[in-house]
């Protein structure tokens, strides 16, 4: 595995994980801005990114410009598409010491996490170097358009049409549970291409402009009153067919790698968000007096030791990555662990705040509290990204060989 280190003018050269560490707590304790401490790169890209009336835009575009010179922004990226060519293990050690002073990785949301690696794996050169820099510049941003009203889980199922014009894929259809669309100028969608082929095949991955191109945005408001969910009615929207990656008919394959990627990412460092997570609400029961509860206590050292699992988890991904191993239907398992595991936490929360939780405070539009939040978030979570179900069949059969339902051995 190559490793690099962190320096001031946006150097890549050898080193080992150990002075990587000691790099990025250098370039951090000279960047660390009080006004961004605490939040999540997720709030960060919902409420400051392109933002530049929302209070705290002037610390962020500061921390911003300073993350590009140091290339971190998409540093996983090679370099000749502007990033620092970091290998797993790097990126992980880069998500660990944001985490380690609260501070947010920003990095380029949808398009950096999951239609850039489609782009760099079966991307031309020239779609590399059309579509990444406008990536990393922050002009694109991305939604994905995958699911549908018939095909969420079942993502072969996909109905939206796309036809070949001359030099041109026009697409029509419906795409539904689509996060951030009224924000993003570009989708990455799967559509069918060949009616006629298999399930699996005929599906094409375009990236598909949004404005002004026969696309309607409609956002959905869910149960904890958010509504970064929205649906789109796409009618005749039109791409080149240069923005068609993988093949016409090949999108599949690309549609694994931004799952593959989506997935790993997730399993990789997602015990740092649930380890404050868990600090905060142990803090919380503390504020309730609960601490000397044994069931509570309980509950909270069931969480700690299912952190601890997705932290082993993460780091098994991540040797897999380092391997060069492509993630294949494993990573269903990390989506299961978890999505379970933070519906549950949710629970747990709503245990420790008890009768007082069941009342939203007073204010505009009765705001949800911190923990009434992630209770209703985690009754989603395991319905997004692939139900629980299907990531259950998936591993069932294409993990332990066991038969298909109703199949006799």
């Amino acid at each position: 595995m190559s490793e690099k280190r962190v320096t001031g003018d946006g150097r890549v050269s050898g080193s080992s994980l150990a002075d990587l560490r000691a790099e990025l707590r250098e370039w951090l304790a000279a960047h660390t801005s009080p006004a961004l401490q605490g939040l999540s790169e997720f709030e960060v890209e919902d409420t400051l990114w392109g933002q530049p009336s929302a209070p705290g835009y002037a610390e962020y575009a500061a921390f911003e410009e300073a993350s590009r010179q140091a290339r971190l922004i998409c540093p996983q990226w090679p370099e000749e598409y502007g990033g620092r060519g970091f290998g797993a293990m790097e990126t992980a050690v880069l998500a660990e010491e944001f985490a380690a002073v609260r501070m947010p990785r920003l990095t380029r949301g949808m398009g950096e996490r999951l239609a850039g690696p489609a782009i760099l794996a079966h991307g031309t050169r020239e779609q590399k170097e059309r579509f990444l820099p406008r990536i990393l510049s922050g002009e694109d941003r991305y939604c994905q358009g995958f699911s549908e009203p018939g095909a969420g889980s079942d993502l072969a199922a996909v109905q939206t049409a796309g036809v070949v014009e001359g030099d041109e894929l026009v697409v029509s259809g419906q795409k539904i549970w689509t996060s951030g669309a009224h924000r993003a100028n570009v989708m990455f969608l799967l559509c069918r291409t060949d009616p006629a082929a298999p399930k699996h095949r005929g599906i094409s991955y375009v990236l598909l402009p949004m404005r002004d191109n026969g696309i309607t945005v409609g956002r959905l408001v869910t149960m904890a009153g958010e509504d970064e969910f929205c649906q789109e009615f796409i009618d005749g929207a039109r791409a080149p067919l240069s923005n068609v990656i993988g093949g016409l008919n090949n999108g599949w394959r690309s549609a694994m790698t931004t799952l593959g990627s989506e997935r790993g990412a997730v399993a990789a460092v997602a015990h740092l968000t649930y380890e404050r997570e868990w600090s905060d609400l142990v803090d919380r029961v503390r504020e309730r007096g609960l601490d000397g509860d044994r069931l509570v206590r309980q509950k909270l050292a069931w969480a700690y030791c299912q952190i601890h699992v997705m932290k082993a988890t993460g780091r098994r991904v991540l040797d897999q990555i380092a391997r060069g191993a492509e993630l294949g239907p494993e990573a269903s398992l990390t989506k299961i662990v978890w999505s379970e595991y933070h519906r549950r936490l949710g629970e747990i929360a709503m245990d420790v705040e008890g009768a007082a939780g069941l009342v939203r405070p007073e204010g505009d539009g009765y705001p949800l509290t911190r923990w009434q939040r992630t209770f209703l978030r985690g009754r989603a979570e395991t319905i997004y990204a692939g139900t629980s179900e299907v990531q259950r069949r998936i591993v069932a059969q294409r993990v332990l060989g066991l038969p298909k339902d109703g199949a006799r051995g």
